[in-house]
C-alpha cells in the first residue's frame, strides 16, 4: 500500500492561516489596536486562566497603555459583534456565574502589551507566537497607511472634478446665453406716433440711410 506523500509547503501553509487569522483577530477599542486576552490564549496554547494570573503577578510590567480591562458596556457591544459577525463565538458576559463562561470582562492587549507577554509567559510557543503577531501589527499599519493615501488622493481627485464642473457650468451658461440672443433678437425699435420735430425727422433719415 502506498504511502501518502505529505502535503507540500505544510509548515509555511499553517503560518500563513495563522498570519491570516491574528490579522482578522486585531480589533479597535479605544482608539488602539488590540487584541483578547482569550484570543491570545489561544494563539498561545494555554488557558485563558491561566494567561491572565501570569499577567496580574506582573501586573507592573502592563502599564494603561499595554493592557487594559473592557468595561461592561463595551463588552456588551463586542459580544453582540460577535454573534453578528465570523469574528468568533459568542461570549458570555461580564462577571456572570454561568457554566463555561467567564466572569469579568476580557482584558485588550495592544501591540506593546503583546510584546511583554512573551516574557510573562516564557515558552518557545509564545516567543514564535508572539514574532507573528507582531508582524500583523506591522501589516496592519501599512494598510492603514495606504488607505490614508489613498483617501486623501481621493478627496483631492473629488475636489478638482467639482473645480472644474463648475467651471464647465459657466461656460454652458454662456453659451447658453448667447444661444438665447441668437434664436430670440430683440425687436427693432418703432418710430412713435404724433407730431415730431424736424430734428428727430432728419436724424430719423439719417438712420434709415
Amino acid at each position: 500500500m502506498a504511502r501518502r506523500k505529505p502535503a507540500p509547503d505544510s509548515k509555511a501553509s499553517v503560518q500563513a492561516l495563522v498570519a491570516d487569522h491574528i490579522e482578522r483577530s486585531i480589533l479597535v477599542l479605544r482608539g488602539e489596536k488590540v487584541l483578547l486576552d482569550s484570543q491570545l490564549a489561544a494563539f498561545y496554547g494555554v488557558p485563558t486562566r491561566r494567561l491572565v494570573e501570569q499577567v496580574k503577578r506582573n501586573i507592573e510590567r502592563f502599564p494603561g497603555d499595554f493592557m487594559f480591562q473592557l468595561s461592561g458596556e463595551e463588552w456588551q457591544v463586542l459580544r453582540s459583534q460577535f454573534a453578528t459577525s465570523n469574528l468568533g463565538p459568542p461570549a458570555q458576559p461580564p462577571r456572570t456565574a454561568t457554566r463555561g463562561g467567564r466572569r469579568y470582562a476580557p482584558y485588550a492587549f495592544t501591540e506593546q502589551g503583546v510584546a511583554m507577554l512573551s516574557s510573562v509567559l516564557r515558552s518557545k510557543r509564545a516567543v514564535e507566537v508572539n514574532i507573528q503577531i507582531m508582524r500583523a501589527f506591522v501589516r496592519l499599519r501599512q494598510l492603514l497607511t495606504v488607505h490614508k493615501e489613498l483617501a486623501a488622493r481621493l478627496a483631492k481627485l473629488e475636489e478638482k472634478m467639482r473645480s472644474r464642473d463648475h467651471a464647465v457650468d459657466q461656460q454652458f451658461q454662456q453659451i447658453f446665453a448667447l444661444l438665447e440672443q441668437l434664436f430670440n433678437p430683440p425687436d427693432p425699435p418703432r418710430r412713435r406716433i404724433g407730431f415730431h420735430t424736424e430734428r428727430e425727422t432728419l436724424e430719423g433719415i439719417g438712420c434709415g440711410e
